[in-house]
Protein backbone atom coordinates (compact mmCIF):
# COMPACT_ATOMS: atom_id res chain seq x y z
CA UNK A 1 0.00 0.00 0.00
CA UNK A 2 1.25 3.13 -0.70
CA UNK A 3 2.72 5.47 2.07
CA UNK A 4 0.08 8.23 1.41
CA UNK A 5 -2.60 5.53 1.48
CA UNK A 6 -1.35 4.56 4.86
CA UNK A 7 -1.45 7.63 6.16
CA UNK A 8 -4.95 8.73 5.56
CA UNK A 9 -6.91 5.10 5.27
CA UNK A 10 -5.63 3.89 8.86
CA UNK A 11 -5.00 7.76 10.56
CA UNK A 12 -7.61 7.91 13.11
CA UNK A 13 -8.66 4.68 14.29
CA UNK A 14 -9.84 5.57 17.72
CA UNK A 15 -12.22 7.93 16.83
CA UNK A 16 -10.29 11.40 17.12
CA UNK A 17 -8.70 10.04 20.57
CA UNK A 18 -4.98 10.29 20.47
CA UNK A 19 -2.48 7.76 21.01
CA UNK A 20 -2.04 8.73 24.76
CA UNK A 21 -3.23 6.18 26.97
CA UNK A 22 -2.92 3.46 24.30
CA UNK A 23 -0.25 0.99 24.48
CA UNK A 24 2.34 2.75 22.81
CA UNK A 25 5.96 1.77 21.14
CA UNK A 26 8.90 3.95 20.06
CA UNK A 27 11.25 2.81 17.26
CA UNK A 28 14.31 5.19 16.29
CA UNK A 29 16.26 4.61 13.75
CA UNK A 30 19.67 6.44 13.95
CA UNK A 31 20.67 6.79 9.98
CA UNK A 32 24.55 6.85 10.98
CA UNK A 33 26.11 9.92 9.79
CA UNK A 34 23.74 11.05 7.91
CA UNK A 35 24.50 14.92 8.42
CA UNK A 36 22.63 17.81 6.68
CA UNK A 37 24.29 20.52 7.10
CA UNK A 38 27.16 22.20 8.66
CA UNK A 39 27.01 23.57 12.14
CA UNK A 40 27.62 27.46 13.47
CA UNK A 41 30.59 26.47 15.34
CA UNK A 42 31.38 23.79 12.24
CA UNK A 43 34.99 26.24 11.86
CA UNK A 44 36.19 24.89 14.93
CA UNK A 45 36.64 21.28 13.68
CA UNK A 46 37.25 21.98 9.93
CA UNK A 47 34.29 20.93 9.09
CA UNK A 48 32.74 23.89 7.26
CA UNK A 49 31.36 23.45 4.11
CA UNK A 50 30.37 20.03 5.39
CA UNK A 51 26.30 18.62 4.09
CA UNK A 52 26.41 14.71 4.02
CA UNK A 53 22.80 14.76 2.49
CA UNK A 54 22.99 17.16 0.38
CA UNK A 55 26.84 16.78 -1.08
CA UNK A 56 26.53 13.12 -1.70
CA UNK A 57 23.43 14.21 -3.99
CA UNK A 58 24.92 17.00 -5.93
CA UNK A 59 27.82 14.20 -6.08
CA UNK A 60 25.52 11.58 -7.94
CA UNK A 61 23.53 13.52 -9.73
CA UNK A 62 20.56 13.55 -7.33
CA UNK A 63 18.81 10.94 -5.12
CA UNK A 64 16.01 8.23 -5.18
CA UNK A 65 14.55 7.78 -1.89
CA UNK A 66 10.72 8.57 -2.28
CA UNK A 67 10.24 7.51 1.53
CA UNK A 68 12.30 9.63 2.91
CA UNK A 69 11.09 12.42 0.72
CA UNK A 70 7.39 11.88 1.72
CA UNK A 71 7.80 12.15 5.21
CA UNK A 72 9.16 15.42 4.72
CA UNK A 73 13.02 15.11 4.58
CA UNK A 74 13.16 17.61 1.86
CA UNK A 75 11.18 20.20 4.07
CA UNK A 76 13.36 20.25 6.69
CA UNK A 77 15.30 23.73 7.16
CA UNK A 78 18.86 23.65 5.41
CA UNK A 79 17.92 20.73 2.68
CA UNK A 80 17.85 21.26 -0.44
CA UNK A 81 18.87 18.28 -2.85
CA UNK A 82 16.05 16.19 -1.63
CA UNK A 83 12.38 17.02 -2.76
CA UNK A 84 9.78 19.40 -0.99
CA UNK A 85 6.71 17.65 -0.67
CA UNK A 86 3.54 20.00 -0.21
CA UNK A 87 2.38 18.14 2.95
CA UNK A 88 4.84 15.76 4.62
CA UNK A 89 3.07 12.50 6.50
CA UNK A 90 5.65 13.46 9.41
CA UNK A 91 6.78 16.29 11.17
CA UNK A 92 9.99 17.03 10.06
CA UNK A 93 12.85 19.24 11.94
CA UNK A 94 16.65 19.24 12.29
CA UNK A 95 18.49 19.29 15.81
CA UNK A 96 22.12 20.99 16.89
CA UNK A 97 24.27 19.18 18.72
CA UNK A 98 24.77 20.64 21.66
CA UNK A 99 27.63 18.76 23.56
CA UNK A 100 31.58 18.94 22.68
CA UNK A 101 32.50 16.40 19.66
CA UNK A 102 31.19 14.62 16.51
CA UNK A 103 31.08 11.30 17.52
CA UNK A 104 29.43 8.25 18.09
CA UNK A 105 29.23 8.14 21.62
CA UNK A 106 28.55 11.65 22.08
CA UNK A 107 25.65 12.12 19.99
CA UNK A 108 23.97 9.09 20.99
CA UNK A 109 24.17 9.65 24.39
CA UNK A 110 22.86 13.44 23.92
CA UNK A 111 19.70 11.60 21.94
CA UNK A 112 19.22 9.39 25.79
CA UNK A 113 19.45 12.61 27.74
CA UNK A 114 23.27 13.59 28.74
CA UNK A 115 24.90 16.72 27.16
CA UNK A 116 28.95 16.65 27.44
CA UNK A 117 30.20 19.78 27.85
CA UNK A 118 34.39 18.61 28.35
CA UNK A 119 33.71 15.80 25.60
CA UNK A 120 36.63 13.04 25.51
CA UNK A 121 40.18 12.81 24.87
CA UNK A 122 41.61 13.05 21.61
CA UNK A 123 44.89 12.23 19.89
CA UNK A 124 45.10 14.40 16.52
CA UNK A 125 48.86 13.55 16.70
CA UNK A 126 48.86 10.30 17.39
CA UNK A 127 48.71 7.79 20.47
CA UNK A 128 50.88 8.94 23.49
CA UNK A 129 53.70 6.97 24.29
CA UNK A 130 52.65 6.29 27.82
CA UNK A 131 49.39 4.52 25.98
CA UNK A 132 51.23 2.31 24.03
CA UNK A 133 53.47 1.44 26.34
CA UNK A 134 50.73 0.34 28.92
CA UNK A 135 49.03 -1.65 25.97
CA UNK A 136 52.20 -3.49 25.44
CA UNK A 137 52.38 -4.05 29.48
CA UNK A 138 48.80 -5.18 29.59
CA UNK A 139 48.26 -7.04 26.66
CA UNK A 140 51.82 -8.82 26.37
CA UNK A 141 51.65 -7.49 22.27
CA UNK A 142 54.09 -5.43 20.30
CA UNK A 143 52.11 -2.95 17.99
CA UNK A 144 52.67 -0.94 14.69
CA UNK A 145 51.93 2.02 13.90
CA UNK A 146 49.96 4.40 16.73
CA UNK A 147 49.43 7.32 14.76
CA UNK A 148 46.02 9.19 13.62
CA UNK A 149 44.85 7.70 10.00
CA UNK A 150 42.14 6.20 7.91
CA UNK A 151 41.32 2.62 9.05
CA UNK A 152 41.11 1.36 5.22
CA UNK A 153 44.64 3.31 4.45
CA UNK A 154 46.23 1.53 7.26
CA UNK A 155 45.23 -1.80 6.63
CA UNK A 156 46.42 -1.65 3.13
CA UNK A 157 49.79 0.31 4.47
CA UNK A 158 51.15 -2.00 7.22
CA UNK A 159 48.47 -5.41 6.67
CA UNK A 160 51.89 -7.27 5.39
CA UNK A 161 53.92 -6.27 8.15
CA UNK A 162 50.87 -7.14 10.43
CA UNK A 163 50.62 -10.77 9.03
CA UNK A 164 54.60 -11.21 9.01
CA UNK A 165 55.20 -9.76 12.50
CA UNK A 166 51.57 -10.78 14.10
CA UNK A 167 51.65 -7.57 15.96
CA UNK A 168 48.02 -5.57 15.70
CA UNK A 169 48.12 -2.22 14.48
CA UNK A 170 46.87 0.53 16.20
CA UNK A 171 45.70 3.62 15.25
CA UNK A 172 43.32 6.32 16.69
CA UNK A 173 41.37 9.61 14.61
CA UNK A 174 40.11 12.71 15.22
CA UNK A 175 37.50 11.51 17.10
CA UNK A 176 37.73 10.14 20.92
CA UNK A 177 38.90 6.15 19.80
CA UNK A 178 41.93 3.89 20.38
CA UNK A 179 41.31 1.06 17.46
CA UNK A 180 42.96 -2.50 17.08
CA UNK A 181 42.95 -3.85 13.61
CA UNK A 182 44.05 -7.77 13.18
CA UNK A 183 43.62 -9.77 10.33
CA UNK A 184 41.27 -12.53 11.37
CA UNK A 185 43.92 -15.20 10.38
CA UNK A 186 46.72 -13.67 12.85
CA UNK A 187 44.92 -13.22 15.51
CA UNK A 188 41.22 -14.75 16.26
CA UNK A 189 38.00 -12.46 16.36
CA UNK A 190 37.56 -13.70 20.33
CA UNK A 191 41.30 -13.04 21.12
CA UNK A 192 41.13 -9.55 19.24
CA UNK A 193 37.97 -8.67 21.76
CA UNK A 194 40.00 -9.90 24.58
CA UNK A 195 42.88 -7.49 24.12
CA UNK A 196 40.36 -4.90 23.20
CA UNK A 197 38.40 -5.58 26.77
CA UNK A 198 41.89 -5.40 28.45
CA UNK A 199 42.57 -1.67 26.98
CA UNK A 200 39.19 -0.74 28.00
CA UNK A 201 39.66 -1.09 31.32
CA UNK A 202 42.87 0.65 31.34
CA UNK A 203 41.89 3.32 28.74
CA UNK A 204 38.95 4.80 31.26
CA UNK A 205 41.49 6.77 33.25
CA UNK A 206 42.81 8.81 29.87
CA UNK A 207 38.90 9.32 29.14
CA UNK A 208 38.77 7.55 25.92
CA UNK A 209 35.27 7.00 24.81
CA UNK A 210 35.77 4.14 22.72
CA UNK A 211 37.71 1.09 22.05
CA UNK A 212 37.06 -0.44 18.59
CA UNK A 213 37.81 -4.12 17.25
CA UNK A 214 38.69 -3.57 13.66
CA UNK A 215 39.27 -6.95 12.12
CA UNK A 216 40.19 -7.40 8.83
CA UNK A 217 40.38 -10.36 6.37
CA UNK A 218 41.76 -10.93 2.49
CA UNK A 219 45.34 -10.45 0.93
CA UNK A 220 47.93 -7.74 0.33
CA UNK A 221 46.29 -5.53 -2.20
CA UNK A 222 42.47 -6.54 -1.03
CA UNK A 223 42.33 -6.04 2.33
CA UNK A 224 38.62 -5.84 3.67
CA UNK A 225 37.45 -4.21 7.45
CA UNK A 226 34.87 -7.48 8.61
CA UNK A 227 31.36 -6.61 9.93
CA UNK A 228 32.78 -8.51 13.49
CA UNK A 229 33.66 -4.88 14.57
CA UNK A 230 33.11 -4.10 17.97
CA UNK A 231 32.36 -0.99 19.79
CA UNK A 232 33.72 -0.59 23.27
CA UNK A 233 32.37 2.35 25.01
CA UNK A 234 33.02 4.14 28.23
CA UNK A 235 29.97 4.04 30.32
CA UNK A 236 27.82 6.35 31.18
CA UNK A 237 28.25 8.56 33.74
CA UNK A 238 24.86 9.16 34.14
CA UNK A 239 21.70 6.52 34.13
CA UNK A 240 20.18 7.08 30.44
CA UNK A 241 16.94 7.13 28.60
CA UNK A 242 16.94 3.13 27.55
CA UNK A 243 18.04 2.33 31.08
CA UNK A 244 14.57 4.33 32.83
CA UNK A 245 12.34 2.64 30.23
CA UNK A 246 13.53 -1.22 30.84
CA UNK A 247 13.34 0.20 34.93
CA UNK A 248 9.94 1.06 34.30
CA UNK A 249 9.15 -2.66 33.08
CA UNK A 250 8.26 -1.99 29.66
CA UNK A 251 10.31 -3.42 26.95
CA UNK A 252 13.96 -1.88 25.27
CA UNK A 253 15.52 -3.92 22.54
CA UNK A 254 19.03 -2.50 20.99
CA UNK A 255 19.55 -2.80 17.57
CA UNK A 256 22.89 -3.32 16.15
CA UNK A 257 25.92 -1.24 17.21
CA UNK A 258 23.50 0.45 20.01
CA UNK A 259 23.87 -1.52 22.78
CA UNK A 260 27.51 -1.23 22.88
CA UNK A 261 27.46 2.35 22.57
CA UNK A 262 25.49 1.89 25.62
CA UNK A 263 28.02 -0.62 26.99
CA UNK A 264 24.19 -3.00 27.56
CA UNK A 265 22.86 -0.80 29.45
CA UNK A 266 18.91 -0.39 29.67
CA UNK A 267 18.35 -3.32 27.21
CA UNK A 268 15.88 -6.02 27.71
CA UNK A 269 16.94 -7.54 24.06
CA UNK A 270 20.12 -7.18 21.95
CA UNK A 271 20.04 -7.97 18.54
CA UNK A 272 23.58 -8.12 16.80
CA UNK A 273 23.29 -7.05 12.76
CA UNK A 274 26.04 -7.09 10.24
CA UNK A 275 24.81 -4.83 8.04
CA UNK A 276 22.25 -2.53 7.29
CA UNK A 277 19.38 -4.77 5.59
CA UNK A 278 19.75 -6.57 8.54
CA UNK A 279 19.20 -4.31 11.06
CA UNK A 280 16.04 -3.48 8.84
CA UNK A 281 15.09 -6.93 8.97
CA UNK A 282 15.58 -6.88 12.77
CA UNK A 283 13.43 -4.03 13.06
CA UNK A 284 11.05 -5.77 11.26
CA UNK A 285 11.22 -8.75 13.80
CA UNK A 286 11.34 -6.35 16.56
CA UNK A 287 8.14 -5.14 15.73
CA UNK A 288 6.20 -8.68 15.26
CA UNK A 289 7.12 -9.23 18.64
CA UNK A 290 7.46 -6.05 20.72
CA UNK A 291 4.17 -4.95 21.73
CA UNK A 292 5.52 -1.88 23.61
CA UNK A 293 8.73 0.04 24.74
CA UNK A 294 11.68 1.37 22.85
CA UNK A 295 13.46 -0.30 19.58
CA UNK A 296 16.49 1.25 19.08
CA UNK A 297 18.67 0.84 15.53
CA UNK A 298 21.67 1.97 14.14
CA UNK A 299 22.16 1.50 11.06
CA UNK A 300 26.15 1.64 10.79
CA UNK A 301 27.07 0.99 7.33
CA UNK A 302 26.69 4.91 5.70
CA UNK A 303 29.32 5.84 8.24
CA UNK A 304 31.32 2.24 8.15
CA UNK A 305 31.55 1.54 4.81
CA UNK A 306 30.84 4.82 2.92
CA UNK A 307 31.33 8.02 5.10
CA UNK A 308 34.60 7.32 6.58
CA UNK A 309 35.87 6.15 2.84
CA UNK A 310 34.94 8.47 0.98
CA UNK A 311 32.55 6.93 -1.36
CA UNK A 312 29.36 8.69 -2.19
CA UNK A 313 28.01 7.10 -4.50
CA UNK A 314 28.50 3.71 -2.20
CA UNK A 315 26.75 6.31 0.24
CA UNK A 316 23.92 6.72 -2.21
CA UNK A 317 23.33 3.47 -3.24
CA UNK A 318 22.98 2.40 0.44
CA UNK A 319 20.33 5.44 0.88
CA UNK A 320 18.64 4.47 -1.54
CA UNK A 321 18.18 0.87 0.04
CA UNK A 322 17.63 2.12 3.20
CA UNK A 323 14.18 3.93 1.73
CA UNK A 324 13.43 1.17 0.58
CA UNK A 325 12.90 -0.91 3.48
CA UNK A 326 11.78 1.79 5.60
CA UNK A 327 8.49 1.60 3.45
CA UNK A 328 8.40 -1.65 4.71
CA UNK A 329 8.99 -1.22 8.34
CA UNK A 330 6.30 2.02 8.10
CA UNK A 331 3.43 -0.35 6.85
CA UNK A 332 4.32 -2.49 9.37
CA UNK A 333 3.45 0.16 12.25
CA UNK A 334 0.65 -0.28 14.61
CA UNK A 335 -1.42 3.03 15.75
CA UNK A 336 0.36 4.30 19.00
CA UNK A 337 3.90 3.32 17.28
CA UNK A 338 5.66 6.66 16.55
CA UNK A 339 8.83 5.72 14.35
CA UNK A 340 12.00 8.39 14.84
CA UNK A 341 15.02 9.33 12.37
CA UNK A 342 17.58 10.80 13.07
CA UNK A 343 21.76 11.05 12.87
CA UNK A 344 23.84 11.24 14.93
CA UNK A 345 26.31 13.07 13.57
CA UNK A 346 27.60 13.93 9.81
CA UNK A 347 30.46 11.97 7.97
CA UNK A 348 30.54 14.08 4.15
CA UNK A 349 32.30 11.62 1.47
CA UNK A 350 32.77 14.08 -1.08
CA UNK A 351 35.35 16.40 1.56
CA UNK A 352 38.79 15.56 1.90
CA UNK A 353 38.53 14.39 5.41
CA UNK A 354 37.63 10.58 6.24
CA UNK A 355 36.61 12.08 9.45
CA UNK A 356 32.84 13.02 11.27
CA UNK A 357 31.68 15.97 10.08
CA UNK A 358 30.31 18.93 12.90
CA UNK A 359 26.77 18.91 11.56
CA UNK A 360 22.90 19.38 11.82
CA UNK A 361 21.17 15.91 12.08
CA UNK A 362 17.28 15.18 10.34
CA UNK A 363 14.22 14.69 12.89
CA UNK A 364 11.44 12.92 10.96
CA UNK A 365 8.84 11.50 13.65
CA UNK A 366 5.83 9.72 12.08
CA UNK A 367 2.64 7.59 13.18
CA UNK A 368 -1.00 7.48 12.37
CA UNK A 369 -2.58 9.07 14.94
CA UNK A 370 0.25 11.69 15.37
CA UNK A 371 0.07 14.76 13.18
CA UNK A 372 2.08 15.17 9.66
CA UNK A 373 3.05 17.96 8.54
CA UNK A 374 4.32 19.93 11.60
CA UNK A 375 7.49 21.46 10.99
CA UNK A 376 9.52 21.02 14.22
CA UNK A 377 12.24 23.66 13.76
CA UNK A 378 15.25 24.02 14.56
CA UNK A 379 16.00 21.72 17.82
CA UNK A 380 18.85 23.22 20.26
CA UNK A 381 19.74 19.77 21.75
CA UNK A 382 19.47 16.07 20.52
CA UNK A 383 17.81 15.59 24.03
CA UNK A 384 14.77 17.09 22.91
CA UNK A 385 14.25 13.75 20.88
CA UNK A 386 14.89 11.52 24.01
CA UNK A 387 12.63 13.86 26.45
CA UNK A 388 9.95 13.65 23.89
CA UNK A 389 9.96 9.48 23.73
CA UNK A 390 10.13 9.39 27.61
CA UNK A 391 6.85 11.31 27.81
CA UNK A 392 5.39 9.53 24.88
CA UNK A 393 5.95 6.40 26.92
CA UNK A 394 5.12 8.07 30.40
CA UNK A 395 8.75 6.99 31.66
CA UNK A 396 10.51 9.41 34.17
CA UNK A 397 13.80 10.32 33.09
CA UNK A 398 16.49 12.65 33.81
CA UNK A 399 14.65 16.29 33.73
CA UNK A 400 16.43 17.54 30.36
CA UNK A 401 15.66 18.79 27.02
CA UNK A 402 12.02 19.91 25.67
CA UNK A 403 9.56 17.99 24.65
CA UNK A 404 7.97 18.64 21.37
CA UNK A 405 5.49 15.89 21.99
CA UNK A 406 2.21 18.80 22.14
CA UNK A 407 3.18 19.96 18.56
CA UNK A 408 2.57 16.12 17.54
CA UNK A 409 -0.12 15.05 19.39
Amino acid sequence: MPLDEIHSTDKNPSKGRSPVGRVKRVIIIVFDSLGIGALPDAVDYGDVGSHTLDNISKAVGGLNIPTLSKLGLGCIDGVGEVAEVSESIAAYGRMREASVGKDTTTGHWEIAGLILKDGYRRFPDGLPEEILREFTERTGYGYLFGGAASGTEIIERLGAEHIESGKPILYTSADSVFQIAAHEDVMPVAELYRISTLCREFLNGYNVARVIARPFVGKVGSFERTSQRRDFSIEPPVKLLPEYIKDAGLRSVAIGKISDIFCGRGFSEVLKTTSNDEVMEAVLESLNSTKGGLIFANLVDFDMLYGHRNDARGYARALEQADLELGRVIESLSYGDMLILTADHGCDPTTSSTDHSREYVPLLVYGRGLKGNVNLGTRESFRDLGTTVAEYLEVDTLKVGESFLSLII
